[in-house]
């Protein structure tokens, strides 16, 4: 199925990705991973910045007192409002970055890490509380990927990408168990890369090298495919007023003949209803 896709920020991002509203600026924070570059879209305006980061950076998240918090190549900093930035947690590891990150529903930070050159079992997914307290809740992953937990808070969806798979784990606020998959991509389609998870709590995911997003059910039933130009669409969100809008991010690193909207963010309006996302308590 196809979906009416615009363009909302027609841009040449190596590895965009990371797509998260912003309810206390009324904007779409963003990123290019490779380009170390943190960008900001206001919809109902226009207005757009890019701010450049000194490391790779994996993700952005806004903090409750203002400012953003950021998953980096040598751990997690803070991004005050006045653009001080500070360690929260460093823990460099050689040959490893950070990767995507997701804001729990009790304002913990899940992020996750890999390897530059993907080896199997180098990634995790760690919790940070705002006081910089680390515990690993997923070691030995590759590419830890997408993460979001259900409407109630009692499930976790994730994604390391070179399974194929979603999983699911119960979620009891500080620890996850009874992992099981939801569902697994079939071949050809395309790896797993951001999720997000709607108000119905159905489970949006976007393909790299499938050039779509796909909507499951709870139940893991395959409910909604729009495709988009892009081979490598990297993750979704929802944002704009009333949270109905549906922006994907995309890359054009590693294909040899990029879409001209390659590296864009595009926009699917009306797509859906989306649920607030919560700010890193830190």
């Amino acid at each position: 199925m196809s979906g009416r896709y615009e363009v909302a920020v027609r841009a040449h991002a190596q590895l965009g990705e990371g797509p998260t509203w912003d309810p206390a600026t009324d904007r779409l924070i963003w990123l290019d991973i490779l380009g170390m570059r943190v960008h900001t879209y206001e919809p109902a305006t226009g207005r757009r910045t890019v701010r450049t980061t000194e490391q790779h950076v994996g993700a952005a998240k806004p903090r409750a007192g203002g400012g953003l918090v950021l998953n980096l190549r040598d751990g997690v900093g803070l991004l005050d409002p006045d653009d001080t930035f500070r360690w929260l947690r460093r823990e460099p590891v050689a040959g490893r970055r950070a990767n995507d990150a997701a804001v729990a529903p009790d304002g913990s930070l899940w992020a996750g890490t890999m390897r530059y050159d993907e080896a199997p079992g180098g990634g995790t997914l760690t919790r940070l509380t705002g006081d910089g307290t680390a515990s690993t809740v997923l070691p030995d992953v590759t590419v830890s990927n997408g993460t979001g937990w259900s409407p109630d808070g009692r499930l976790m969806y994730y994604v390391d990408s070179p399974t194929r798979r979603v999983d699911v784990f119960d979620h009891d606020g500080e620890r996850v168990h009874g992992w099981r998959p939801l569902v697994e991509i079939e071949e050809g389609a395309g790896f797993p890369d951001g999720l997000t998870v709607d108000a119905d709590g159905c489970v949006w995911v976007a393909l790299w090298d499938g050039g779509a997003v796909r909507r499951y059910t709870p139940g893991g039933a395959l409910d909604r495919v729009i495709s988009l130009p892009t081979p490598r669409t990297t993750a979704c969100a929802f944002g704009g007023a009333g949270l109905t809008d549906l922006y994907v991010t995309t890359a054009r690193t590693g294909v040899p003949a990029p879409h001209p909207l390659s590296g864009s963010l595009l926009v699917i309006p009306a797509a859906g209803h989306g649920l607030p996302q919560p700010a890193f308590q830190g």
